[in-house]
């Protein structure tokens, strides 16, 4: 979003300079005009400028101003598109965007569009040549301006969303994935290996205390049987022995 702005003040920048010289640029649209033969019909496209300035300029001036305009126009094309990719917005945002695209549109009528207040480029045409020849041409970078500014406002209310892929998973975390993968595996292993290990080591008691159990019965019955020992053998009776 910084760097769509940036372009937008660059533009602006770019198009206070070329206001400053709008009378020059009426001067190359009726010199070119003249040169063509085409007085009759106002300036009602891009397209039309670019052919004036490419087949009927007679001079470096107006080549010049001819040529800044069709830059500005151009630069502002970029930029809606540009504004696409920023942000994903919605129907408000994305039918400023649209607007703005058939304004730039090299073909299309803009004999019918006029600058509102703030503006003031028609007020400095004269009557005829506001209604009949160049009101609409003098307007389009001003309301394709305010349109990109309308649009930059709208988009800093929405909120602000994380690109999503197809699966639903966020780019962000399918970035990661692979990198996390060892670590998630070496914690999905822990809770088994560690359960593994206290079962071994429980049947590992086990056996000791059974081998102990062993050893203790084994040892009462040798002690029984060494006492049973001691009272077994030849009975005598008691007295003298001959």
């Amino acid at each position: 979003m910084n760097e769509a702005k940036e372009a937008l003040r660059n533009i602006e920048q770019n198009y206070k300079l070329f206001l400053q010289q709008q009378f020059t640029f009426i001067g190359a649209l009726q010199h070119t005009r003249e040169n063509a033969h085409d007085m009759i019909r106002p300036v009602a496209s891009i397209s039309q400028v670019q052919s004036y300035m490419d087949h009927h300029c007679n001079n470096s001036t107006d080549r010049r101003i001819l040529s800044m305009f069709l830059n500005i126009c151009n630069d502002l094309s970029k930029l809606c598109h540009k504004l696409e990719t920023v942000h994903s917005g919605n129907s408000i945002t994305n039918g400023i965007l649209e607007r703005c695209k058939m304004l730039l549109s090299h073909s299309n009528d803009l004999s019918a569009i006029r600058a509102k207040y703030p503006h003031d480029v028609v007020n400095h045409l004269s009557c005829d040549e506001a209604k009949n020849h160049y009101g609409g041409v003098v307007s389009l970078i001003p309301i394709v301006l305010d349109c990109v500014k309308e649009w930059v406002a709208h988009t800093e209310k929405l909120p602000r969303r994380t690109p999503y892929n197809v699966s639903g998973g966020s780019a962000v975390s399918e970035k990661r994935a692979p990198q996390d993968a060892p670590t998630r595996a070496a914690t999905s292993q822990t809770p088994h290996s560690v359960h593994r290990e206290a079962q071994i080591s429980t049947s590992n008691k086990d056996n000791v205390q059974v081998q102990e159990s062993e050893h203790v019965r084994k040892k009462n019955l040798n002690d029984t049987e060494n006492h049973s020992g001691k009272l077994k053998g030849p009975w005598k009776p008691p007295g003298r022995h001959a």
